[in-house]
Protein backbone atom coordinates (compact mmCIF):
# COMPACT_ATOMS: atom_id res chain seq x y z
CA UNK A 1 0.00 0.00 0.00
CA UNK A 2 1.52 3.35 -0.96
CA UNK A 3 2.06 5.98 1.71
CA UNK A 4 0.29 9.27 1.06
CA UNK A 5 2.48 11.66 -0.97
CA UNK A 6 5.36 9.21 -1.29
CA UNK A 7 6.93 9.06 -4.76
CA UNK A 8 5.14 5.70 -5.29
CA UNK A 9 1.81 7.25 -4.33
CA UNK A 10 2.31 10.17 -6.77
CA UNK A 11 3.11 7.72 -9.59
CA UNK A 12 0.05 5.60 -8.73
CA UNK A 13 -2.20 8.68 -8.54
CA UNK A 14 -0.95 9.91 -11.91
CA UNK A 15 -1.38 6.44 -13.43
CA UNK A 16 -4.99 6.33 -12.17
CA UNK A 17 -5.61 9.59 -14.05
CA UNK A 18 -4.05 8.32 -17.29
CA UNK A 19 -6.63 8.62 -20.04
CA UNK A 20 -9.25 10.21 -17.77
CA UNK A 21 -11.05 13.14 -19.33
CA UNK A 22 -12.81 15.62 -17.06
CA UNK A 23 -15.02 18.51 -18.08
CA UNK A 24 -13.17 21.76 -18.51
CA UNK A 25 -13.88 24.80 -16.42
CA UNK A 26 -17.30 26.29 -16.94
CA UNK A 27 -18.09 29.56 -18.63
CA UNK A 28 -17.93 31.27 -15.22
CA UNK A 29 -14.26 30.33 -14.76
CA UNK A 30 -11.79 33.14 -14.27
CA UNK A 31 -9.43 34.14 -17.03
CA UNK A 32 -6.59 32.01 -15.65
CA UNK A 33 -8.65 28.84 -15.95
CA UNK A 34 -10.95 29.64 -18.83
CA UNK A 35 -8.86 27.97 -21.55
CA UNK A 36 -8.60 24.76 -19.47
CA UNK A 37 -4.79 24.76 -19.41
CA UNK A 38 -3.11 25.64 -16.11
CA UNK A 39 -0.79 24.39 -13.38
CA UNK A 40 -1.31 24.18 -9.63
CA UNK A 41 1.66 23.81 -7.27
CA UNK A 42 0.95 22.29 -3.87
CA UNK A 43 3.76 22.80 -1.37
CA UNK A 44 3.41 20.38 1.53
CA UNK A 45 5.47 20.88 4.69
CA UNK A 46 6.45 18.14 7.11
CA UNK A 47 5.85 14.96 5.09
CA UNK A 48 7.73 11.81 6.14
CA UNK A 49 10.04 12.56 3.18
CA UNK A 50 10.49 16.24 4.11
CA UNK A 51 8.92 19.24 2.42
CA UNK A 52 7.79 18.62 -1.15
CA UNK A 53 6.01 20.21 -4.07
CA UNK A 54 3.37 18.49 -6.19
CA UNK A 55 2.46 19.85 -9.60
CA UNK A 56 -0.99 19.30 -11.08
CA UNK A 57 -0.97 20.14 -14.78
CA UNK A 58 -4.35 20.48 -16.45
CA UNK A 59 -4.66 20.55 -20.21
CA UNK A 60 -7.71 19.99 -22.40
CA UNK A 61 -9.54 17.94 -19.78
CA UNK A 62 -6.63 15.74 -18.76
CA UNK A 63 -4.86 15.84 -15.42
CA UNK A 64 -1.23 14.97 -14.73
CA UNK A 65 0.36 14.89 -11.24
CA UNK A 66 4.11 15.00 -10.72
CA UNK A 67 6.47 15.45 -7.82
CA UNK A 68 8.98 18.27 -8.21
CA UNK A 69 12.50 17.00 -7.66
CA UNK A 70 14.79 18.22 -4.91
CA UNK A 71 16.88 21.08 -6.18
CA UNK A 72 14.52 21.78 -9.10
CA UNK A 73 13.93 25.48 -9.74
CA UNK A 74 10.76 26.97 -8.29
CA UNK A 75 7.99 25.61 -10.50
CA UNK A 76 5.98 28.01 -12.60
CA UNK A 77 2.33 27.71 -11.61
CA UNK A 78 -0.84 29.72 -12.04
CA UNK A 79 -1.63 29.19 -8.37
CA UNK A 80 0.39 27.84 -5.43
CA UNK A 81 -1.01 26.32 -2.27
CA UNK A 82 1.09 25.80 0.86
CA UNK A 83 -0.09 23.57 3.71
CA UNK A 84 1.03 21.06 6.29
CA UNK A 85 1.20 17.33 5.71
CA UNK A 86 -1.49 16.82 8.37
CA UNK A 87 -3.90 19.16 6.58
CA UNK A 88 -3.11 17.63 3.16
CA UNK A 89 -3.81 14.16 4.59
CA UNK A 90 -7.05 15.34 6.22
CA UNK A 91 -8.22 16.84 2.91
CA UNK A 92 -7.27 13.69 1.02
CA UNK A 93 -9.19 11.54 3.48
CA UNK A 94 -12.24 13.81 3.31
CA UNK A 95 -11.96 14.96 6.94
CA UNK A 96 -11.21 18.57 5.95
CA UNK A 97 -12.61 20.45 2.98
CA UNK A 98 -10.42 22.87 1.03
CA UNK A 99 -12.90 25.66 1.82
CA UNK A 100 -12.70 24.93 5.56
CA UNK A 101 -8.89 24.89 5.43
CA UNK A 102 -8.80 28.18 3.53
CA UNK A 103 -11.30 29.86 5.84
CA UNK A 104 -9.42 28.70 8.93
CA UNK A 105 -6.12 30.02 7.56
CA UNK A 106 -4.62 26.52 7.46
CA UNK A 107 -3.48 26.93 3.86
CA UNK A 108 -1.80 29.79 2.04
CA UNK A 109 -2.70 30.56 -1.55
CA UNK A 110 -0.74 32.68 -4.02
CA UNK A 111 -1.92 33.36 -7.52
CA UNK A 112 -5.22 33.04 -9.33
CA UNK A 113 -7.96 31.68 -7.03
CA UNK A 114 -10.14 30.88 -10.05
CA UNK A 115 -7.51 28.33 -11.10
CA UNK A 116 -7.65 26.75 -7.65
CA UNK A 117 -11.44 26.47 -7.83
CA UNK A 118 -11.30 24.98 -11.34
CA UNK A 119 -8.66 22.44 -10.30
CA UNK A 120 -10.75 21.34 -7.31
CA UNK A 121 -13.79 20.86 -9.57
CA UNK A 122 -11.72 18.78 -12.00
CA UNK A 123 -10.22 16.66 -9.20
CA UNK A 124 -13.72 16.05 -7.84
CA UNK A 125 -14.79 14.83 -11.29
CA UNK A 126 -11.74 12.52 -11.41
CA UNK A 127 -12.32 11.14 -7.88
CA UNK A 128 -14.00 7.90 -9.06
CA UNK A 129 -10.81 7.02 -10.96
CA UNK A 130 -8.60 7.29 -7.87
CA UNK A 131 -10.95 5.68 -5.33
CA UNK A 132 -9.08 2.35 -5.32
CA UNK A 133 -5.84 4.20 -4.61
CA UNK A 134 -7.50 6.24 -1.86
CA UNK A 135 -8.75 3.06 -0.20
CA UNK A 136 -5.25 1.52 -0.30
CA UNK A 137 -3.36 4.62 0.84
CA UNK A 138 -1.67 4.65 4.23
CA UNK A 139 -1.10 7.88 6.15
Amino acid sequence: MPRFLSPEWVVAFDAALDGVRVPGPGDDAGLGALDGTFTVAQQVRGTPDGDLTLLLAVSDGSLHLTLAGAGDPEPSADVSVALSYEDAAAMSAGALSPAEALTAGRIRVRGDLSVLVASQQMLAAARPHVQDLAAATTY
